[in-house]
């Protein structure tokens, strides 16, 4: 399991109102390079996003979808990202003083061969991959916060 976690200077309710626009996906979780749709009632549970990941002429149509929605405090999504596998990510908020937000980010492998070839290697990738999301996740939420 790779757990990262990054506070961010924006208050729970604008950093989840980034995770609730399943459009903006391909802009902050990496890996993902297009949002093909995303259902009316995303991040409702059961709710889906279909997207491409990974680099043209190699990018595969997935999709992921959410397993449990706590408004402003917690969203779980099952990714797919067959043939490699799929993997369950936890997106946890917690208020911080300041008006900003601890987000912890974690993934487990659940299905498929990444989650039998595990090694320090893939460890690390998926954890600087993650601290790379959650910065794009930091930076939207942030600059969504200052518009007027």
């Amino acid at each position: 399991m790779a757990i990262v976690r990054r506070v961010v200077p924006a208050p729970p309710d604008q950093v989840f109102a980034v995770l609730a626009d399943g459009w903006t996906y391909s802009d902050w979780v990496v890996g993902t390079v297009h949002i093909r749709d995303v259902d009316e009632n995303w991040p409702q549970p059961g709710s889906k996003l279909h997207h491409k990941a990974g680099p043209w002429p190699l990018s595969l149509h997935e999709s992921s979808e959410v397993l449990s929605c706590e408004p402003e405090r917690e969203l779980t999504i099952l990714a797919g990202l067959w043939p490699l596998g799929e993997a369950t990510v936890r997106i946890r908020l917690e208020p911080v003083d300041g008006g900003r937000t601890r987000v912890t980010m974690e993934e487990t492998f659940r299905a498929g061969p990444l989650r039998w070839i595990h090694t320090k290697l893939n460890d690390l990738v998926l954890h600087r991959r993650n601290i790379e999301s959650l910065r794009r996740l930091s930076d939207i939420a942030a600059r969504e916060k200052s518009r007027p």
